[in-house]
């Protein structure tokens, strides 16, 4: 079988490494990849939005299953684009992505359909907008509702910083058109969860919870980033919170895409916060998370290409998705600098025992060598029997990666351990 992948980061490098276990798959190509993926998969110098060209080259290459892993290309409509060229497909149609391309979209939704989550107001002027946050609990956290990079929420302490954040993203086009309606909702408080499904649009077999660590900084303090590190399984998401989200928030979230009309097929992301009151839904995302498919996938036993062709085919029901009872850290090496102003252009080492547990997330080939291209360059994961044991090997494997101005947090899972006890 001939597979291509959609997109060049971490979480596709993390993609392709498990299908490649699947002896049936003879070639796998990357749109675009990336100088580390080109170990793994043949890079084609496509961009992941370009999808004409993405679908020109899937039907002359004969692909025979694709994996659109980003958000952006879902929600331009990649799926409908390769499916009307009769190439099966992982990932929604972009009448069902619209689940992260709007925020808005996305909180009428559970709103109307009982989903538990934030209260909210939606905003299209910025003049409402200002007079809301002049009287709305504080803290209070402003969306954006488009597309954003994973950047554009902002959780505000002050009403300065509200005002701040509406204007920055509604009159100063922080984050482009994705700003020009935004979402200002309640503060909640409690564990975050991240919570990866495989859907058939009637079955949801979730994957094993993880814990992300968003701040750039140690004690999650600095600026929010696309995520420093990440373990699984969370220890707060217990066997009775998985029950009561299968119940309340999955089922119900599949259930509601049907009655509109936007049967959602791919991986879900539940982002869930644990309240006083029960779990809530702080965002969907219509695809696997990044760097969560770095710690999930490595527990996965069953083969991923079965699983995403039954949820392309309808049998999930059917389909064994199976996880090791173990556990794993993934640490990020990153550019010093990032999310802000960071160099670029650094030689990558690794040992070979380190080159085996990363991937690679920011890095071009440059006169034949690996350099560093973006701010996250490497995760690299470690699975073993205990959580402190996973953390510990993470970080050992994390050294084997070097570059110039390399940076990682130093405590990676250490709230997890914390919630153990």
């Amino acid at each position: 079988m001939r597979i291509l992948v959609v997109g060049g980061g971490g979480r596709e490098h993390a993609i392709i490494k498990a299908l490649k276990k699947n002896p049936d798959i003879t070639e796998v190509f990357a749109a675009p990849g990336n100088g580390g993926i080109a170990k793994d998969a043949v890079c084609v110098d496509i961009g992941a939005k370009d999808i004409p060209a993405i679908v020109e080259f899937a039907t002359k290459n004969k692909i025979d299953y694709a994996v659109v892993a980003p958000d952006d290309p879902l929600v331009l409509g990649a799926v409908d684009a390769l499916e009307e060229k009769g190439i099966p497909c992982f990932g929604p149609r972009k009448n069902a992505a619209i689940i992260e391309g709007s925020k808005a979209f996305s909180k009428e939704l559970m709103k109307k359909y009982g989903i538990p989550t934030a209260a909210y107001e939606i905003f299209t002027e910025l003049d409402a907008a200002l007079s809301y946050v002049k009287t709305c609990p504080i803290p209070t956290v402003v969306k954006a509702d488009g597309l954003a990079l994973g950047k554009g929420v902002i959780i505000a302490m002050t009403r300065e910083e509200a005002a701040e954040a509406v204007t920055d993203m509604m009159a100063n086009a922080k984050f482009g058109a994705s700003g020009t309606t935004v979402v200002i909702e309640e503060f909640l408080i409690g564990p975050e969860v991240s919570v990866l499904a495989f859907t058939d649009g009637r079955t949801v077999k979730p994957m094993v919870s993880s814990m992300d660590h968003k701040r750039a900084g140690d004690n999650d303090t600095g600026l929010n980033t696309g995520g420093m590190g990440t373990v699984a399984p969370n220890p707060y998401y217990t066997e009775e919170i998985a029950k009561v989200c299968m119940e309340k928030i999955f089922l119900p979230t599949i259930d509601a895409m049907n009655k509109e009309g936007r049967t959602f097929k791919g991986c879900l992301y539940f982002g869930l916060m644990l309240t006083p009151n029960g779990p809530k839904v702080i965002e969907y995302n219509c695809r696997f998370g990044d760097p969560e498919t770095q710690v999930v996938l490595p527990l996965l036993q069953s083969d991923l290409l079965t699983v995403m062709q039954a949820t392309t085919n309808g049998t999930l029901a059917e389909t064994e998705v199976r996880f090791a009872q173990r556990h794993a850290c993934c640490v990020i090496t990153a550019s010093k600098g990032y999310p802000e102003s960071y160099e670029k252009g650094y030689p990558i080492t690794f040992t070979e025992e380190a080159e085996q547990h990363t991937y690679v997330a920011g890095a071009a080939i440059k006169n034949g060598a690996l350099v560093t291209s973006g701010g996250r360059v490497t995760g690299t994961t470690a699975v073993a029997d205990t959580l402190k044991e996973a953390i510990r090997e993470a970080y050992r494997l994390s050294d084997g990666v070097k570059f110039e101005n390399a940076y990682r947090r130093s405590d990676i899972g250490q709230r997890a351990l914390q919630a153990k006890k």
